[in-house]
C-alpha cells in the first residue's frame, strides 16, 4: 500500500469513540479530515461540574389602608417589618455588606363610579431587601425564616434567588488543556485507521465558554450547580 500523505484519501466525518476523563471533566472529540492533504482537523471537548459562587436575592413586602389620614401609621408598621426582615437576615450570618435596604415606596389607586367620582382609595407602602452573598447555601435557610412571617400578616412576596459562577478565569488554562489533550487522542485514533502519525499542531481556534445550570441546555441562574464547557478545533499536521 502507497502510504505518500498526497496519494491518501481523507474523507468523512469521524466520531472518535472510548475517550476518558477524570474529575468533572468528560471528554468528547468530533473531527473531520480535509481530503488529499496531510492535515486533519480535530474538536476537543471539555466539561466541568462547578458550584456557583455568588447568590443575589431580593424580597418584597407591602401594606395597604383605605384611609389617606392612616399613611403616617402604616409608615411606621413598614418601617418595623422592614427592621425585622433585616434582623432575620442578620441573625442568620448575613452582613451590612451583603443587605440592601431599599426605599419604602408609597402608591394610591383610586376607584371610580360611573360618573368618574372617587367613590374608594388604596394608599398602599411597598419596601424592598435584596442581598448579594458567597453563603450559597444559607440562602435556601434564610427564605424558609422569612417565610414565617407570612403567618403573621406579612404581605411579602420570597422572589426566586439566582445563583452565578464567577470564577471562570480560574478554570480556563486546565479546561484548555483537557479540551487539546482529548482533540489530540481523537486525532492519533484517525491517524491509526489511516496508517500515519499525528506531528505538531498547525492551527488551533479556542471557541466560546458556556455556563448552564447543571442538567439544562439553556439558562445560567437557578441552579447552584453548574457546567461549564468548552469546544477548541485544532489541526494537526499527519507524517508517515
Amino acid at each position: 500500500m502507497n502510504k505518500n500523505l498526497l496519494g491518501i484519501a481523507l474523507g468523512g466525518l469521524l466520531i472518535a469513540s472510548g475517550l476518558g476523563a477524570s474529575g468533572y471533566f468528560i471528554g468528547q472529540t468530533l473531527y473531520n479530515a480535509k481530503v488529499a492533504m496531510n492535515t486533519a482537523e480535530v474538536k476537543g471537548l471539555a466539561e466541568q461540574r462547578v458550584e456557583a459562587d455568588v447568590a443575589n436575592w431580593s424580597l418584597s413586602f407591602s401594606n395597604q389602608v383605605k384611609s389617606k389620614a392612616e399613611i403616617p401609621s402604616l409608615y411606621q408598621l413598614a418601617e418595623k417589618q422592614q427592621q425585622e426582615i433585616v434582623d432575620i437576615l442578620k441573625a442568620n450570618g448575613f452582613t451590612d455588606e451583603e443587605i440592601t435596604v431599599g426605599l419604602i415606596d408609597y402608591s394610591t389607586y383610586e376607584y371610580r363610579d360611573e360618573n368618574q367620582v372617587v367613590v374608594e382609595q388604596d394608599h398602599d407602602l411597598t419596601g424592598t431587601i435584596s442581598l448579594e452573598t458567597t453563603k450559597i447555601h444559607e440562602i435556601a435557610k434564610v427564605r424558609a425564616a422569612v417565610n414565617k412571617l407570612i403567618a403573621k400578616g406579612y404581605n411579602i412576596s420570597n422572589h426566586a434567588p439566582t445563583y452565578r459562577f464567577t470564577k471562570l478565569n480560574q478554570i480556563k488554562p486546565e479546561m484548555l488543556k483537557t479540551a487539546t489533550k482529548n482533540a489530540r487522542i481523537a486525532a492519533n485514533e484517525f491517524a491509526e485507521n489511516a496508517g500515519v502519525k499525528v506531528g505538531s499542531i498547525r492551527t488551533a481556534r479556542q471557541g466560546n465558554f458556556s455556563i448552564t445550570d447543571a442538567g439544562q441546555e439553556y439558562g445560567d441562574l437557578y441552579k447552584i450547580e453548574k457546567d461549564i464547557r468548552v469546544v477548541t478545533s485544532i489541526e494537526f499536521y499527519l507524517t508517515e
